[in-house]
């Protein structure tokens, strides 16, 4: 994805200000960020002002990116997939604890024609949930806010019916919180 920044758009003129002019060295840059919440879902620009980000935010950033800069064969997809502790190291035993093998969890990265890109982390290996993917879904950046929390939500619902464990969406939605803050206070 060795593309030079054309655009005078806002993300990208930042970008170029910062001394990032290609989406290449974007990636690298965005890739080596710590993982973490930021402070505004919709305010994309505050994973570079924050030097930090999740899945969405970062993948969100790029793609606002990519469109600004008429980089059409890039995507931002959505997917759910099962997070189990074998794929997501740094969860801990929080699954086990909760006699769970694994919680669909909603994950974003890009898509470059029909290599899938994940650039959340420096250790970030798409191969240890490539076989683990339930759905994907292409979206759009604005949609990693209320969109994305929705649709894993309605996602969570549906699979607790179907599978009819014993367990409140809310206490399941806890255990996924306590899944994201191990993942977020450890060290990538």
């Amino acid at each position: 994805m060795e593309y030079e920044f054309t655009s005078q758009g806002k993300y990208t003129q930042k970008l170029v200000d910062y001394g990032i002019h290609d989406f290449q060295s974007l990636l690298f840059f965005v890739r080596s960020l710590p993982y973490g919440r930021n402070a505004n879902r919709k305010d994309l620009y505050l994973v570079i002002s924050e030097s930090k980000g999740t899945c969405s935010s970062k993948h969100a950033f790029l793609k606002a990116v990519a469109e600004e800069n008429n980089f059409d064969d890039i995507k931002l997809i959505l997917a759910i997939y099962k997070m189990t502790e074998s794929n997501t190291p740094k969860i801990g035993n929080v699954l086990s604890e909760n006699g769970l093998d694994y919680i669909p969890e909603a994950h974003c990265y890009l898509k470059h024609k029909n290599e899938r890109v994940d650039i959340t982390s420096v250790t970030s290996n798409f191969s240890k949930i490539e076989d683990s993917i339930l759905e994907e879904i292409e979206i759009e950046p604005h949609q990693v806010s209320e969109f994305k929390v929705k649709y894993h939500k309605n996602y969570l619902k549906n699979w607790l019916a179907e599978t009819a464990l014993d367990i409140t969406f809310e206490a399941l939605w806890g255990i996924r919180e306590k899944c994201i803050e191990n993942i977020t206070t450890s060290k990538f």
